[in-house]
């Protein structure tokens, strides 16, 4: 199977740079973004099993789980008004992704993290300060239209600040802003759930304005990115002074530079670009799949609906509140530690074998909880505390699989292969498609749950198959590849090759192709 795949002395006489202190500052107020994001995800699966919150917003659900001995443990929180206080937050997101596309193309990356910071504040004051269902559903809706512009800027910054030989690790720094966010949630859930007199709900969804303010205030101050800045027209004497910055004094940045305009100025001259260009034109078909089937796959994991309800999920085996959010915050830990470890290997051993690994061990853990599930759980009652264990150890084994795997790379691949005439426009596509299918999987887990039972698992467990046999056949290695530079692995590619024509001699100067 061929990729691309770039020399190591050719990648550095191409692209110098060191990780200096002003790069790694701007990188880190950037995955203030990713934060947010986790904080959001955690948040709202630990409020939605606090009896207080339920009782006030919820009561049909609290009557259920207080014992109501007819209604299966797999249906106690079927509620569809309970799984629109989740995924109102994606719906926005997703509607937000395309305003925030055109903004994040024509003011840059910087921009749109701003805009997503003021949303996010406003959606916490909102959430933290709701009376009744309508002002909780808003809330979400506010920190959704922040979303929407954070996950557009954010990895695209990450990956376009980053040195070429370490942009995997710099871009898995998403992810692993996104798992240290939940894992704040699941600790702060733990917390305020004790707090007597039952408003601790609110506690936990104004905490987010924490991270937020963070990014706004933060965002203020950031530099842009050299190849935004190109794609506005700024003199490139001052682009040059910004990526010597960012890359280190005495470091040769003119081929990194000629690469940024030279990919502008094709831009430019070429009839393609933005959403419709992408849409269109075959040379960007492979593009394209990856930024539809990467987030859909990333998705149907499984990941969400442990995420959104790992605690609503824990409490259905027959776990008690406080012990299920403990359970909860333990494996956000393993996650955070788990994408750690992504970023140190990543670009080692490279996407690909990261993907099958994980996909592998994910897969296991989804056929072995939904095994024990079905053996163990049944319409009433719930399962020893030696199987809970054990679920608990597999639920963790699962995290930790998607934190050095599919979580990272559903976000770094998309945000490094695009050409950076249609960079905005796919990394919108990507995030469009991911809120798309993060809406299905909250709004639909728990009515699959009650009528699937443990089936849901196995459900999972194919599209871990399927999922894997794709990266396997069709995603090229894009490790090292300077970002400028990917399009090369799509000609060198055994399949791809013969939807955008073979690697020209151009390329073979700088990407080779090799077999697998």
């Amino acid at each position: 199977m061929a990729v691309g795949v770039v020399a190591a002395e050719e990648q550095e006489r191409h692209y110098g740079g060191r990780i200096t202190t002003f790069v790694v500052l701007s990188c880190m107020t950037a995955g203030m973004g990713g934060v947010i994001f986790g904080y959001d995800i955690g948040i709202a699966g630990g409020v939605s099993s606090m009896e207080p919150f339920l009782r006030k917003f919820f009561p049909d659900v609290y009557r259920r789980m207080r014992g109501d001995t007819r209604v299966s443990n797999y249906c106690k929180f079927d509620s569809q008004l309970l799984t629109a206080f989740t995924s109102s937050l994606y719906v926005a997101g997703l509607l937000t992704t395309f305003l925030a596309s055109r903004v994040t193309a024509g003011r840059g990356r910087r921009a749109s993290m701003v805009l997503g910071g003021a949303a996010f504040l406003a959606g916490a004051a909102v959430g933290g300060a709701s009376v009744n269902i309508y002002m909780v559903i808003l809330g979400r809706v506010l920190l959704g239209v922040g979303l929407g512009f954070a996950n557009q800027a954010v990895p695209l910054y990450l990956s376009e600040m980053a040195p070429a030989r370490l942009r995997g690790a710099f871009s898995n720094g998403f992810q692993l802003s996104v798992g240290i966010g939940a894992l704040a949630a699941n600790v702060i859930n733990y917390g305020t759930e004790k707090i007597r007199g039952g408003w601790g709900w609110r506690v936990s969804l104004a905490l987010a304005a924490l991270p937020a303010g963070l990014l706004t205030l933060g965002a203020l101050f950031l530099p842009e990115t050299p190849n935004s800045l190109v794609q506005q027209g700024r003199d490139r004497r001052d682009v040059a002074r910004l990526l010597q910055r960012i890359r280190g004094a005495g470091v040769d940045i003119g081929y990194e530079l000629d690469d940024i305009v030279a990919a502008n100025a094709d831009a430019a001259a070429g009839e393609g670009g933005g959403l419709r260009g992408l849409l269109l034109e075959r040379r960007y078909r492979p593009q394209l799949v990856m930024a539809v089937m990467i987030p859909f796959f990333q998705q149907v994991t499984g990941i969400n609906a442990i995420a959104f309800y790992a605690p609503v999920l824990l409490r259905t085996i027959g776990m008690g509140e406080s012990a299920s959010l403990l359970s909860a915050a333990v494996t956000g830990v393993v996650g955070v530690a788990a994408t750690f470890a992504s970023m140190l290997a990543v670009d080692r051993f490279g996407r690909r074998t990261l993907f099958l690994a994980g996909g592998a061990q994910m897969l296991a853990s989804q056929v072995l909880i939904g095994a024990i599930m079905a053996a163990e759980l049944r319409d009433s009652g719930g399962v020893s505390k030696a199987w809970a264990g054990v679920l608990i150890l597999l639920i963790a084994v699962y995290v930790a699989g998607f934190g050095w795997s599919w979580g990272p790379l559903g976000w770094l691949v998309p945000s490094e292969i695009f050409p950076l005439e249609v960079r905005a426009a796919g990394q919108g596509v990507t995030v469009a498609v991911s809120f798309a299918f993060t809406v299905f999987v909250a709004q639909a887990f728990l009515s699959m749950l009650c009528h699937m039972r443990a089936g849901i698992f196995f459900f999972f467990a194919a599209w871990l198959a399927a999922m894997t046999a794709f990266v396997y056949l069709l995603l090229p290695e894009t490790k090292g590849v300077p970002i400028e530079q990917v399009a090369g692995v799509w000609r060198a590619h055994w399949f791809w090759s013969r939807v955008v024509g073979p690697q020209v001699p151009d390329d073979q100067a700088r990407v080779g192709g090799g077999k697998l």
